[in-house]
């Protein structure tokens, strides 16, 4: 069986974080079962997240950290699939010119953008990090919308969602959770109000989102990739996803770095992840 791509394998402790996080306490047993995957395989994906303090490991059962749990989540978020996210970032880039008031909405995927931004410029965010990542460049304004602030670095609610509608930009980016036949989807009703938002005061949207959130729905549906100007995703999208976009787009491919040479078959007959 080929082994899996490290994409595929973030995606899947992202996966695990989430269930041990409804959860509170799992069997580790029982996560390999739901997983699909060996018992070895589990342990290194629970040592993994425990390096990062995301979970704790017990005799037998896995627990998520109760305080620190959904900050640390997405920290989490931050570092999975950098290489898709990086190569989304160089096709969006292109689409910002000189002067322009731009928007970014709060999502981790938009964060390589935020770095590769260069002034003159104008942006408007309900992100804390994207206005940190923006506050020592040279040439760019920073608009930080104010509102309820989350424990996901970000401003949201009913005055954050006003404060925008009472702005313009030339450009908004923005990203989703979750993506199924062209339709968009997210957890929480009062972001996906945002996002809608962010539709209607740009003259341009453009939609960044990788592969791994397409074949999934959340709790509100929002809208359609057809609402955006231009989809930006990668290579690795569904076929069938692809073909429901009834709009503009562009798919990127990451520079991934090789394994090393030399890698063989780990104990338990699969490959080392």
């Amino acid at each position: 069986m080929a082994r899996p791509s490290d994409a595929e394998v973030e995606q899947r402790r992202q996966e695990i974080l989430r269930f041990v996080i409804e959860r509170d306490e799992v069997r580790i047993d029982e996560l390999t079962e739901r997983f699909g995957v060996s018992l070895m395989t589990m342990h290194r994906d629970l040592d993994e997240l425990a390096e990062r303090r995301l979970v704790r490991k017990l005799r037998g059962r896995v627990k998520a950290y109760p305080a620190l749990t959904t900050q640390t989540a997405k920290r989490f978020r931050e570092t999975l699939n950098v290489e898709w996210k990086e190569a989304l970032a160089e096709l969006a880039v292109k689409e910002v010119q000189p002067g322009q008031t731009v928007f970014l909405d709060d999502s981790t995927t938009l964060f390589p953008l935020a770095h590769k931004l260069t002034g003159p410029l104008v942006v408007i965010t309900n992100s804390l990090q994207a206005a940190r990542i923006l506050a020592g460049t040279r040439g760019i304004e920073v608009f930080l919308l104010g509102g309820r602030y989350t424990e996901f670095d970000s401003c949201i609610g009913p005055d954050t969602i006003a404060a925008l509608g009472r702005m313009r930009a030339d450009v908004a980016f923005a990203s989703a959770t979750a993506v199924a036949c062209g339709r968009l989807y997210h957890p929480d009703r009062e972001y996906a109000e945002l996002k809608t938002t962010a539709l209607q005061v740009a003259d341009s949207n453009v939609l960044l989102v990788d592969h791994s959130k397409f074949g999934k729905t959340a709790t509100h549906a929002y809208g359609d990739v057809s609402d955006y100007d231009l989809v930006i995703t990668d290579d690795e999208t569904p076929a069938d996803e692809l073909a429901a976009m009834d709009t503009k787009v562009r798919l990127a491919k990451p520079r991934v770095s090789e394994a090393p040479e030399g890698r063989g078959r780990d104990e338990d007959g699969g490959f080392p992840e």
